[in-house]
Protein backbone atom coordinates (compact mmCIF):
# COMPACT_ATOMS: atom_id res chain seq x y z
CA UNK A 1 0.00 0.00 0.00
CA UNK A 2 1.74 3.41 -1.27
CA UNK A 3 2.46 5.29 1.88
CA UNK A 4 0.70 9.01 2.40
CA UNK A 5 2.56 11.98 2.93
CA UNK A 6 1.71 14.64 5.53
CA UNK A 7 0.97 17.25 2.77
CA UNK A 8 -1.76 14.67 1.71
CA UNK A 9 -2.76 13.76 4.70
CA UNK A 10 -3.60 17.38 5.42
CA UNK A 11 -5.49 17.71 2.12
CA UNK A 12 -7.45 14.61 2.95
CA UNK A 13 -8.23 16.06 6.24
CA UNK A 14 -9.16 19.12 4.95
CA UNK A 15 -11.50 17.83 2.19
CA UNK A 16 -13.16 15.72 4.46
CA UNK A 17 -13.69 18.55 7.10
CA UNK A 18 -14.76 20.74 4.44
CA UNK A 19 -17.53 17.56 3.24
CA UNK A 20 -18.74 16.95 6.14
CA UNK A 21 -19.37 20.98 6.90
CA UNK A 22 -21.03 21.05 3.45
CA UNK A 23 -23.29 18.39 4.42
CA UNK A 24 -24.54 19.69 7.74
CA UNK A 25 -25.14 23.08 6.24
CA UNK A 26 -27.42 21.59 3.48
CA UNK A 27 -29.17 19.48 6.47
CA UNK A 28 -29.52 22.34 8.50
CA UNK A 29 -30.86 24.41 5.41
CA UNK A 30 -33.30 21.65 4.58
CA UNK A 31 -34.42 21.42 7.88
CA UNK A 32 -35.32 24.91 8.48
CA UNK A 33 -37.38 25.25 5.11
CA UNK A 34 -38.41 21.66 4.80
CA UNK A 35 -41.95 22.35 5.83
CA UNK A 36 -44.14 25.15 5.55
CA UNK A 37 -47.09 26.04 8.00
CA UNK A 38 -49.38 28.10 6.81
CA UNK A 39 -52.15 30.00 8.85
CA UNK A 40 -55.02 32.88 8.65
CA UNK A 41 -57.34 34.56 10.34
CA UNK A 42 -57.34 36.71 13.67
CA UNK A 43 -56.07 40.27 13.12
CA UNK A 44 -55.55 40.54 17.16
CA UNK A 45 -53.02 37.75 17.62
CA UNK A 46 -51.35 38.86 14.40
CA UNK A 47 -48.49 40.83 16.09
CA UNK A 48 -47.69 37.76 18.60
CA UNK A 49 -47.81 35.41 15.94
CA UNK A 50 -45.56 37.74 14.08
CA UNK A 51 -42.74 37.66 16.92
CA UNK A 52 -43.21 33.70 16.48
CA UNK A 53 -42.33 33.52 12.91
CA UNK A 54 -38.76 34.42 13.45
CA UNK A 55 -38.35 32.03 16.25
CA UNK A 56 -40.23 28.57 15.00
CA UNK A 57 -37.50 28.44 12.14
CA UNK A 58 -34.57 27.82 14.43
CA UNK A 59 -36.31 26.19 16.81
CA UNK A 60 -38.53 23.64 14.61
CA UNK A 61 -37.07 23.87 11.33
CA UNK A 62 -40.26 25.16 10.38
CA UNK A 63 -41.53 27.89 7.98
CA UNK A 64 -44.23 29.79 9.83
CA UNK A 65 -46.57 31.76 7.55
CA UNK A 66 -49.27 34.05 8.88
CA UNK A 67 -51.58 36.11 6.58
CA UNK A 68 -53.99 38.35 9.34
CA UNK A 69 -57.58 38.86 7.42
CA UNK A 70 -59.54 38.80 10.31
CA UNK A 71 -61.68 35.50 12.64
CA UNK A 72 -64.20 34.99 10.03
CA UNK A 73 -61.53 35.00 7.16
CA UNK A 74 -59.54 32.65 8.82
CA UNK A 75 -62.35 30.35 9.55
CA UNK A 76 -63.48 30.36 6.32
CA UNK A 77 -60.14 29.63 5.07
CA UNK A 78 -59.76 26.52 7.58
CA UNK A 79 -63.23 24.82 6.63
CA UNK A 80 -61.69 24.96 3.06
CA UNK A 81 -58.59 23.51 3.93
CA UNK A 82 -56.45 26.45 2.02
CA UNK A 83 -54.24 26.77 5.23
CA UNK A 84 -53.13 24.54 7.62
CA UNK A 85 -54.53 26.52 10.70
CA UNK A 86 -57.40 29.61 11.10
CA UNK A 87 -57.26 31.77 14.22
CA UNK A 88 -60.42 33.38 15.80
CA UNK A 89 -60.62 35.46 18.59
CA UNK A 90 -64.33 34.29 18.49
CA UNK A 91 -65.18 30.64 19.48
CA UNK A 92 -66.85 28.68 16.80
CA UNK A 93 -70.42 28.54 16.72
CA UNK A 94 -72.01 25.04 16.60
CA UNK A 95 -72.64 25.68 12.69
CA UNK A 96 -69.23 26.44 12.20
CA UNK A 97 -67.88 23.49 13.89
CA UNK A 98 -69.76 21.33 11.66
CA UNK A 99 -68.64 23.02 8.85
CA UNK A 100 -65.08 22.51 9.80
CA UNK A 101 -66.11 18.66 9.37
CA UNK A 102 -63.52 17.61 12.39
CA UNK A 103 -61.64 20.50 13.58
CA UNK A 104 -60.31 21.14 16.93
CA UNK A 105 -60.35 24.34 18.46
CA UNK A 106 -57.75 25.31 20.83
CA UNK A 107 -56.96 28.62 22.82
CA UNK A 108 -53.76 29.61 22.36
CA UNK A 109 -52.81 33.13 23.20
CA UNK A 110 -55.15 35.43 26.05
CA UNK A 111 -54.82 39.31 25.29
CA UNK A 112 -57.71 42.39 25.96
CA UNK A 113 -59.41 44.82 23.25
CA UNK A 114 -58.92 48.25 23.79
CA UNK A 115 -61.38 51.29 23.55
CA UNK A 116 -58.94 53.99 21.51
CA UNK A 117 -59.72 57.69 21.44
CA UNK A 118 -57.82 60.64 19.88
CA UNK A 119 -59.13 63.57 21.97
CA UNK A 120 -55.80 66.21 21.45
CA UNK A 121 -55.21 67.93 24.61
CA UNK A 122 -57.06 65.49 27.14
CA UNK A 123 -55.47 63.09 29.61
CA UNK A 124 -55.05 59.73 28.63
CA UNK A 125 -57.11 56.91 30.84
CA UNK A 126 -60.47 58.69 31.06
CA UNK A 127 -62.77 56.59 32.92
CA UNK A 128 -65.90 55.13 30.86
CA UNK A 129 -68.23 52.51 32.09
CA UNK A 130 -70.10 49.72 29.69
CA UNK A 131 -73.61 51.64 29.90
CA UNK A 132 -71.86 54.54 28.31
CA UNK A 133 -69.75 53.13 25.93
CA UNK A 134 -72.87 51.18 25.02
CA UNK A 135 -74.83 54.88 24.05
CA UNK A 136 -71.90 55.71 22.20
CA UNK A 137 -71.55 53.33 20.07
CA UNK A 138 -75.46 53.59 19.56
CA UNK A 139 -75.26 57.15 18.72
CA UNK A 140 -77.71 58.34 21.83
CA UNK A 141 -74.43 59.83 23.05
CA UNK A 142 -72.81 62.16 20.37
CA UNK A 143 -70.67 64.83 21.55
CA UNK A 144 -67.31 64.90 24.02
CA UNK A 145 -69.21 66.85 26.80
CA UNK A 146 -72.01 64.49 27.25
CA UNK A 147 -73.42 64.77 31.09
CA UNK A 148 -72.47 61.07 31.51
CA UNK A 149 -69.01 60.82 30.30
CA UNK A 150 -68.13 64.52 32.26
CA UNK A 151 -69.60 62.30 35.18
CA UNK A 152 -67.11 59.86 34.95
CA UNK A 153 -64.43 62.42 34.61
CA UNK A 154 -64.84 65.01 37.59
CA UNK A 155 -62.46 67.45 36.94
CA UNK A 156 -61.82 67.04 33.69
CA UNK A 157 -62.49 70.15 31.23
CA UNK A 158 -64.08 67.82 28.24
CA UNK A 159 -64.74 69.97 25.02
CA UNK A 160 -67.22 69.76 22.80
CA UNK A 161 -65.79 67.68 20.20
CA UNK A 162 -68.00 65.40 18.11
CA UNK A 163 -67.71 61.89 18.80
CA UNK A 164 -66.86 59.69 15.76
CA UNK A 165 -67.00 55.88 16.31
CA UNK A 166 -64.93 53.57 14.63
CA UNK A 167 -65.72 49.92 13.95
CA UNK A 168 -64.55 46.48 11.93
CA UNK A 169 -66.36 46.58 8.63
CA UNK A 170 -64.75 43.01 8.46
CA UNK A 171 -65.65 39.48 10.24
CA UNK A 172 -63.71 40.09 13.03
CA UNK A 173 -63.16 38.53 16.65
CA UNK A 174 -62.06 41.41 18.25
CA UNK A 175 -65.94 42.61 17.69
CA UNK A 176 -66.89 39.69 18.73
CA UNK A 177 -65.32 40.44 22.28
CA UNK A 178 -66.06 44.27 22.13
CA UNK A 179 -70.13 43.19 21.27
CA UNK A 180 -69.75 40.81 23.54
CA UNK A 181 -69.26 42.97 26.48
CA UNK A 182 -71.48 45.32 25.41
CA UNK A 183 -74.29 43.04 25.31
CA UNK A 184 -72.97 42.03 28.58
CA UNK A 185 -73.32 45.58 30.17
CA UNK A 186 -76.27 47.00 28.26
CA UNK A 187 -79.75 45.28 27.98
CA UNK A 188 -80.71 47.49 25.19
CA UNK A 189 -77.37 46.50 23.31
CA UNK A 190 -78.28 43.45 23.57
CA UNK A 191 -81.59 43.42 22.44
CA UNK A 192 -81.49 45.52 19.85
CA UNK A 193 -78.06 44.53 18.21
CA UNK A 194 -76.32 41.85 20.20
CA UNK A 195 -73.14 40.02 19.52
CA UNK A 196 -71.00 38.85 16.43
CA UNK A 197 -68.10 38.87 14.64
CA UNK A 198 -70.30 41.24 12.46
CA UNK A 199 -73.32 43.39 13.53
CA UNK A 200 -75.42 46.26 11.94
CA UNK A 201 -73.62 48.75 13.56
CA UNK A 202 -75.88 52.24 14.39
CA UNK A 203 -73.77 54.49 13.38
CA UNK A 204 -70.22 55.28 12.72
CA UNK A 205 -67.06 54.46 9.94
CA UNK A 206 -65.91 50.83 8.97
CA UNK A 207 -62.03 49.80 8.92
CA UNK A 208 -60.78 46.73 8.12
CA UNK A 209 -58.72 45.17 10.02
CA UNK A 210 -57.48 46.65 13.36
CA UNK A 211 -55.15 48.34 10.67
CA UNK A 212 -57.57 50.11 9.03
CA UNK A 213 -60.01 50.99 12.87
CA UNK A 214 -56.65 52.37 14.20
CA UNK A 215 -56.15 54.43 10.85
CA UNK A 216 -59.89 56.04 11.35
CA UNK A 217 -59.06 56.66 15.27
CA UNK A 218 -55.43 58.45 14.08
CA UNK A 219 -57.13 60.43 11.16
CA UNK A 220 -59.90 61.92 13.11
CA UNK A 221 -60.24 63.88 16.01
CA UNK A 222 -63.04 63.07 18.43
CA UNK A 223 -63.01 59.20 17.66
CA UNK A 224 -63.31 56.29 19.72
CA UNK A 225 -62.31 52.78 18.18
CA UNK A 226 -61.36 49.32 19.66
CA UNK A 227 -58.56 47.07 18.37
CA UNK A 228 -56.35 44.49 20.55
CA UNK A 229 -53.95 46.30 23.12
CA UNK A 230 -50.95 45.97 20.64
CA UNK A 231 -52.16 47.95 17.98
CA UNK A 232 -53.16 50.72 20.17
CA UNK A 233 -49.39 50.95 22.04
CA UNK A 234 -48.15 50.72 18.50
CA UNK A 235 -50.17 53.86 17.61
CA UNK A 236 -49.85 55.54 20.68
CA UNK A 237 -53.36 55.91 21.32
CA UNK A 238 -54.93 57.10 24.22
CA UNK A 239 -57.15 54.18 26.04
CA UNK A 240 -60.12 54.25 28.27
CA UNK A 241 -59.77 52.84 32.12
CA UNK A 242 -62.94 51.04 32.43
CA UNK A 243 -65.40 50.69 35.22
CA UNK A 244 -65.62 46.52 35.87
CA UNK A 245 -68.09 44.92 37.93
CA UNK A 246 -66.23 46.15 41.31
CA UNK A 247 -66.92 49.43 40.40
CA UNK A 248 -62.83 49.78 39.61
CA UNK A 249 -61.15 51.42 36.71
CA UNK A 250 -59.26 48.74 35.16
CA UNK A 251 -56.42 49.58 32.26
CA UNK A 252 -55.68 46.43 29.35
CA UNK A 253 -52.13 45.94 30.83
CA UNK A 254 -50.77 42.68 32.55
CA UNK A 255 -52.53 42.62 35.86
CA UNK A 256 -56.16 43.40 34.33
CA UNK A 257 -55.95 40.77 31.68
CA UNK A 258 -54.40 38.17 34.41
CA UNK A 259 -57.09 39.04 36.53
CA UNK A 260 -59.86 38.29 34.18
CA UNK A 261 -58.73 35.45 33.11
CA UNK A 262 -58.20 33.62 36.27
CA UNK A 263 -62.63 34.34 36.40
CA UNK A 264 -62.67 30.84 33.78
CA UNK A 265 -60.00 28.78 33.82
CA UNK A 266 -62.00 25.46 32.97
CA UNK A 267 -62.77 25.63 29.06
CA UNK A 268 -65.60 23.53 27.72
CA UNK A 269 -64.92 19.95 27.54
CA UNK A 270 -66.89 19.98 24.44
CA UNK A 271 -65.30 23.05 22.24
CA UNK A 272 -62.65 24.36 24.80
CA UNK A 273 -64.16 27.96 24.84
CA UNK A 274 -63.47 30.24 27.55
CA UNK A 275 -65.94 33.60 28.34
CA UNK A 276 -63.62 35.77 30.89
CA UNK A 277 -66.04 39.13 29.69
CA UNK A 278 -67.29 41.16 32.72
CA UNK A 279 -65.98 39.35 35.29
CA UNK A 280 -67.75 39.30 38.67
CA UNK A 281 -66.60 41.88 41.27
CA UNK A 282 -65.04 39.02 43.15
CA UNK A 283 -62.42 39.91 40.46
CA UNK A 284 -60.95 43.60 41.41
CA UNK A 285 -58.33 44.04 39.51
CA UNK A 286 -60.46 42.48 35.98
CA UNK A 287 -60.21 44.62 32.93
CA UNK A 288 -63.28 44.01 31.65
CA UNK A 289 -63.11 43.09 27.82
CA UNK A 290 -60.54 40.65 27.72
CA UNK A 291 -60.96 37.43 25.58
CA UNK A 292 -59.15 33.72 24.48
CA UNK A 293 -57.89 33.73 21.37
CA UNK A 294 -57.95 30.23 19.02
CA UNK A 295 -56.29 28.25 16.61
CA UNK A 296 -58.07 25.98 14.80
CA UNK A 297 -56.92 22.91 13.09
CA UNK A 298 -58.41 19.85 11.64
CA UNK A 299 -57.42 16.31 13.84
CA UNK A 300 -56.88 14.71 10.66
CA UNK A 301 -53.81 16.05 8.91
CA UNK A 302 -50.41 15.38 6.46
CA UNK A 303 -48.80 17.78 8.39
CA UNK A 304 -49.69 16.68 11.81
CA UNK A 305 -46.68 15.90 13.13
CA UNK A 306 -45.13 19.45 12.02
CA UNK A 307 -48.43 21.03 13.18
CA UNK A 308 -48.13 19.36 16.52
CA UNK A 309 -44.60 20.46 16.99
CA UNK A 310 -45.72 24.21 16.51
CA UNK A 311 -48.55 24.51 18.59
CA UNK A 312 -46.59 23.07 21.51
CA UNK A 313 -44.09 24.92 21.03
CA UNK A 314 -46.19 28.38 20.76
CA UNK A 315 -48.37 27.47 24.31
CA UNK A 316 -45.53 27.20 25.96
CA UNK A 317 -42.34 28.72 24.71
CA UNK A 318 -44.19 31.09 23.07
CA UNK A 319 -45.42 32.24 26.33
CA UNK A 320 -42.47 33.67 27.07
CA UNK A 321 -42.31 37.11 28.46
CA UNK A 322 -39.99 37.99 25.77
CA UNK A 323 -43.24 37.34 23.42
CA UNK A 324 -45.90 38.54 24.84
CA UNK A 325 -44.87 41.23 27.43
CA UNK A 326 -44.11 44.16 24.82
CA UNK A 327 -47.67 42.81 23.19
CA UNK A 328 -49.72 43.21 26.78
CA UNK A 329 -50.27 39.28 25.94
CA UNK A 330 -50.42 37.38 29.21
CA UNK A 331 -49.16 33.39 29.27
CA UNK A 332 -51.52 30.88 29.20
CA UNK A 333 -53.07 30.21 33.27
CA UNK A 334 -51.54 25.91 33.84
CA UNK A 335 -55.17 25.11 33.68
CA UNK A 336 -56.11 26.60 30.12
CA UNK A 337 -52.41 24.95 29.27
CA UNK A 338 -52.67 21.71 30.20
CA UNK A 339 -56.06 21.21 28.51
CA UNK A 340 -54.38 23.23 25.37
CA UNK A 341 -51.54 20.62 25.28
CA UNK A 342 -54.29 17.64 25.44
CA UNK A 343 -56.13 18.78 22.07
CA UNK A 344 -53.50 19.37 20.53
CA UNK A 345 -52.48 15.76 20.68
CA UNK A 346 -55.46 15.03 19.15
CA UNK A 347 -54.02 16.10 15.98
CA UNK A 348 -53.24 12.96 13.93
CA UNK A 349 -51.97 11.98 10.58
CA UNK A 350 -53.88 11.86 7.81
CA UNK A 351 -55.40 12.99 4.43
Amino acid sequence: MPKVGNFTKIVLVAALAALTAGIASGAASAKRTDTVITGAGSTFVSPLVLTWTSAVGPALGLTLQYSAIGSSGGINAINGRTVDFGASDAPLSPDQFSACKGCVQIPWALAATSVMYNLPGVKNLLHMDGATLAKIFMGQITSWDDPAIKKLNPGVNLPSTKITTAHRSDGSGTTYNFTDYLSAVSPAWKSQIGRGTSVNWPNGVGGRGSAGVSAVVAQTSGAIGYADVAFALKNHFSTFAMKNASGKYATPGTKGILAAALSDVKPDPKTNELSIVNPPKKYALAYPISTYTYVIVPTSTAKAVDIRKFLFWAVTHGQAAKYTAPLRFVPLPKPVLVVAEKAIAKIKPGT
